[in-house]
């Protein structure tokens, strides 16, 4: 067939530039149903905060990891207003790992910032963290949101570190961490409280004091795989070469990947971001109300009752094993 006219693009010369920095995200809610009935205003929130706090200059990309078709919907819609710069959609999930290694050799940034979709942002979040970058040069990833039961592994670097006695570097092991933020996140992730205040009790935290040119940086010693800064180089090198086929999982091998390679696992003093969970409670709804991030007249999402008397099932021995495997296998057969 005969070709008609020049495709008008050739020759042409694009303008836009990727920033140094990709923001990343991979989204995953298959159904507006059950665990994930109030999952998509979660999304909204964090990605309201997301825009709302990130004042450098930055792209954002997300990667769905085969969510239904109201989120795609709304992530489109994000797109179309100029809030999302990438977005790639996957028909099927294929595992968290394995949309990390699509979403970070996609991501054209030398720095990545990434997140579950499941993350509060907070004003000045991300200033802090490249401040960490720039006083650390060993820094390999660094979370806004520090929590004890991310500091007990891949910590062989730390160690290293806090034992060097690097010029400008004091190191202080105290209890810098506040018990209310180990008990929003133990909320927030379905734990008891009480008994995780109960078992991190006698923990102390790492905290770091780096002095350079006048002025100093604190971190702790700990990062979140849940959200993270690090370098594009860095962390194609930590993920895992082969395609895993994990629908979950490979995210604590992927700070001891860091670690290996002789990078630190940071964190901010502050609390720059939160984790919300799968509901907006009422507590972080006025929260976000006060940041001007839900209006004022809004009503927040609320947990689902859970009953005080445990079901017959599970007070059989195992009881609580067996139905656990039972529904991973049925959440497999619906959602691969």
């Amino acid at each position: 067939m005969a070709r008609i006219g020049i495709n008008p693009a050739r020759g042409q010369v694009v303008a836009e530039r990727p920033k140094r920095l990709t923001i990343t995200m991979v989204t995953y809610i298959p159904e507006l149903t059950g665990y994930f009935e109030q999952r998509l205003e979660v999304l909204k929130l964090s990605l309201a905060s997301l825009i709302a706090h990130t004042a450098p200059p930055h792209d954002l990309m997300i990667f769905d990891n085969g969510s239904c078709a109201e989120v795609v919907q709304y992530l489109r819609q994000m797109q179309a207003q100029g809030a999302v710069n990438f977005l790639l959609l996957s028909q099927k999930n294929i595992g968290k790992i394995d949309a990390l290694r699509i979403l970070f050799q996609a991501a054209p940034g030398e720095f990545i910032a990434y997140s579950d979709d499941d993350i509060l942002f907070y004003p000045g979040w991300l200033e802090a963290h490249l401040e960490i970058l720039e006083y650390f040069p060993r820094a390999g990833m660094v979370s806004g949101a520090p929590l004890r039961n991310a500091a007990g592994h891949a910590r062989k670097s730390l160690d290293i570190l806090a034992s060097s006695g690097a010029v400008g570097l004091s190191v202080e092991r105290t209890r810098r961490i506040p018990d209310e933020w180990e008990a929003d996140w133990a909320i927030s992730t379905g734990r008891d409280p009480q008994a995780h205040l109960a078992a991190t009790r006698d923990h102390l935290d790492l905290v770091f004091r780096q002095q350079k040119d006048g002025g100093y940086c604190e971190a702790i010693g700990s990062a979140n795989h849940f959200q993270f800064v690090t370098t594009k180089q860095l962390i194609l090198k930590a993920l895992p070469s082969d395609w895993t086929g994990k629908l979950m999982g490979s995210m604590i091998e992927l700070d001891e990947a860091v670690d290996n390679l002789g990078y630190l696992r940071l964190s901010t003093v502050q609390r720059y971001t939160r984790h919300l969970g799968n509901v907006i409670s009422p507590q972080m709804a006025q929260e976000a109300r006060a940041l001007g991030l839900l209006a004022s007249g809004s009503e927040a999402v609320v947990p689902l009752r859970r009953s005080t008397k445990r079901h017959w099932l599970l007070r059989i021995p195992g009881g609580r094993r067996a139905l656990t495997a039972i529904y991973r296998r049925i959440f497999a057969i619906l959602y691969r």
